[in-house]
């Protein structure tokens, strides 16, 4: 007999087991915000400690036991695991519990779920939740082992299993091509703005810390901004008029989170490709919690995964209207640049600062430089164009390229780095620098 899961229910156990051997560790409270925000009722918590974790059920017999009897007590229809389980850990527990259990990153793809309100934010969660469900799917119930057949329908036969994997693969393809055309529409936009020379502003930051508040009060938007974990998935994209600089264009993006599942990063690529090709990154930190440091180090850290690490950054300290006695201002590093800006997108004290801040680090954004392009790098020189970087155009007698840009600073670092060369400046590693020398001084004789 294999065991039928029950209907999911509210009222839920909230299991967290500190482990030793983790360097990084889940926040129980942030583990209780996740579980109201996908509409649960915690009725018990349940913590504990293991130097590792047990390969069959995450937690000891002991634990096993306990968890057990609070489900018995409380009627409990959902038990929460601050942690990731493997599928088969999911299922003993499930077996051994008798009642639905759910890991962290189920938890959050279910808040996604709820959240998602446009067509691409949909597909991207319905994207996340099959590559998820494919893995529960390995080994699973017996009903899952029986074989298709027939008369006249006779052969090897196809399991079930086999039969549900081969459906979701073939709807996680869609999705894809769905996706890729998301993707390409957004990829065209960009295009348009760099020729335009209009700046991309993103908004990024852990989830709660105000960034839908702050994107209301900057555009005179009416984004749904709420006090709970993930308000918006949706990606939003307005056009601002910034004091000193002109036209720009600021995208609200989904908030982060510690161990965010690695699903959700790969499927929000499309969205996510927003704020990796941004001008700026405007970190909203929530100031009155006492620990935004870690916070900050978190958002950091998903910035560097999906590439967005090298994109300046201006930090937004949100919510100084809870802090006693603190002042709208801005922080500058040694070199006189704004690194910080204390505000409060509730009142809206400090976004005129915070306005003069976002012109000034724009106004250095981009940079206009000559570049020689070989013969052999047309490809380069022809992306150069797509893109709307290139101002004017000269060919040299001995047929290279000399190219007029303009384009923001880590564009042009990718370019030098696949072979393009700075006429003012030129700055090659090794053996490319001698090249270079040896070709310019043999044309100049």
């Amino acid at each position: 007999m294999f065991f039928d899961r029950p209907n999911a229910g509210e009222v839920s156990i909230l299991v967290h087991i500190s482990i030793s051997s983790e360097s990084e560790r889940n926040d129980p409270s942030e583990f209780k915000e996740l579980a109201l925000s996908a509409g649960a009722t915690p009725i018990a918590y349940i913590g504990g400690t293991r130097k590792q974790p047990s390969s069959s059920y995450f937690v000891g017999s002991g634990k096993l036991e306990e968890i057990g009897e609070a489900v018995r007590t409380h009627k409990a229809e959902l038990v929460l695991f601050n942690h990731s389980l493997t599928p088969s850990q999911e299922r003993n527990l499930e077996k051994a519990l008798k009642c639905r259990v759910l890991d962290r990153t189920g938890l959050i793809l279910d808040i996604f779920a709820q959240r998602a309100r446009s067509h691409e934010g949909k597909l991207q969660v319905e994207l996340a939740q099959l590559r998820h469900l494919s893995s529960r799917l390995k080994r699973g119930w017996s009903h899952l082992d029986r074989q298709k057949g027939g008369i006249g329908l006779r052969g090897t036969g196809e399991t079930q299993l086999e039969l549900d994997q081969r459906m979701i693969g073939h709807r996680i393809k869609s999705i894809n091509k769905s996706l890729e055309k998301v993707r390409g529409q957004r990829e065209q936009g960009r295009r348009s703005r760099r020729r335009a020379e209009v700046p991309t502003i993103s908004l990024v930051g852990y989830t709660n810390a105000g960034k839908s508040s702050l994107f209301n009060q900057l555009t005179s938007a009416d984004m749904y901004a709420a006090n709970k974990l993930f308000a918006t998935l949706d990606l939003t994209l307005r056009r601002i008029t910034l004091p000193n600089y002109g036209l720009a264009v600021i995208a609200d993006t989904v908030g982060f989170i510690s161990h965010l599942p690695h699903q959700l990063v790969t499927a929000f690529q499309a969205t996510l490709e927003e704020t990796a090709s941004a001008n700026l990154l405007l970190h909203v930190v929530d100031a009155e919690d006492e620990s935004h440091a870690i916070l900050r180090e978190q958002v950091n850290n998903v910035l560097v995964e999906i590439g967005a690490d090298s994109v300046v950054q201006l930090e937004i300290f949100n919510k100084i209207d809870l802090i006693s006695g603190t002042e709208p201002h801005i922080q500058r590093d040694q070199d006189g640049k704004p690194t910080r800006v204390w505000v409060s997108a509730k009142t809206g004290a400090g976004l005129e600062l915070l306005r003069d801040a976002i012109s000034e680090l724009l106004a250095g954004a981009f940079l206009v430089e000559t570049l020689i392009i070989k013969p052999e790098q047309a490809r380069l020189r022809s992306q150069l164009y797509e893109s709307g970087f290139i101002e004017s155009e000269e060919i040299e007698e001995s047929g290279v390229w000399k190219l007029r840009v303009r384009l923001p600073k880590d564009d042009l670092d990718r370019i030098l780095q696949r072979g393009a060369v700075l006429k003012s400046t030129p700055k090659l590693a090794g053996d490319q620098h001698k090249e270079w020398l040896k070709e310019e001084q043999s044309r100049i004789a």
